[in-house]
């Protein structure tokens, strides 16, 4: 990104006033508005030209080794804008390890990409979640009902002991009858057969 005459004048008055803080006038502010404006164009273009090169990289990337040179030419121009080498562009270059252009390459983009590994762990560490600590008061458990007593001036609190239920009351017995129950056969009582006739009536012969 180039910076000219009238945006290098603008800049400097800009960081003047953030040096030596005093009332800003109406032109200042306008100039520094322009000159914001200026900026989020100008990355915005980084971004858009930044695409292209990376889709003509991967065409020509593709195509290899027939493109060896617009490649790295690109590759190169790519390395410039703020593109970072992936897996693939790694084992191309690997690949063209016999050209000179490709080696000195191949160094740099190996660099960026052990920059770039360096700085996820770092990020990874920074923001790797610490595990609490358990205050000393609150690492001594105490003993449960039935278990063993603190022992030792320590011990502030006594072990409670556990609550003992009385034993349940049996049901009271049934009362006793006071007169007995009276057995079946004695409410029905079974009735004697009558006995049989001991000399039957004999019949008269008439006349």
């Amino acid at each position: 990104m180039a910076f000219g005459a009238e945006e290098l004048r603008v800049l400097r008055r800009a960081l003047a006033l953030a040096l030596q803080p005093r009332t800003a006038s109406a032109e200042d502010v306008q100039d520094c508005l322009r000159l914001a404006e200026s900026l989020d164009e100008a990355v915005r273009e980084g971004v858009r030209l930044r695409a292209f090169l990376v889709a003509d990289l991967a065409r020509y990337r593709a195509a290899l080794p027939g493109t060896t040179a617009g490649y790295l030419t690109l590759l190169e121009e790519a390395l410039g804008a703020g593109y970072r080498p992936d897996v693939d562009d790694l084992s191309a270059l690997r690949a063209l390890r016999g050209n000179p252009s490709a080696a000195v390459l191949l160094d740099r983009c190996l660099t960026l990409a052990e920059q770039d590994v360096r700085a996820r762990l770092a990020r990874r560490a920074t923001a790797r979640p610490v595990a609490p600590t358990v205050p000393a008061s609150r690492t001594r458990l105490l003993a449960l009902p039935g278990g063993l007593s603190p022992v030792g001036e320590d011990a502030k609190e006594p072990v409670r002991k556990p609550v003992e239920r009385p034993a349940p009351t049996p049901a009271p017995a049934a009362p006793k009858p006071s007169r007995p129950v009276p057995t079946p056969g004695e409410v029905f009582p079974r009735r004697k057969p009558a006995p049989p006739p001991t000399n039957p009536p004999q019949q008269l012969a008439a006349g």
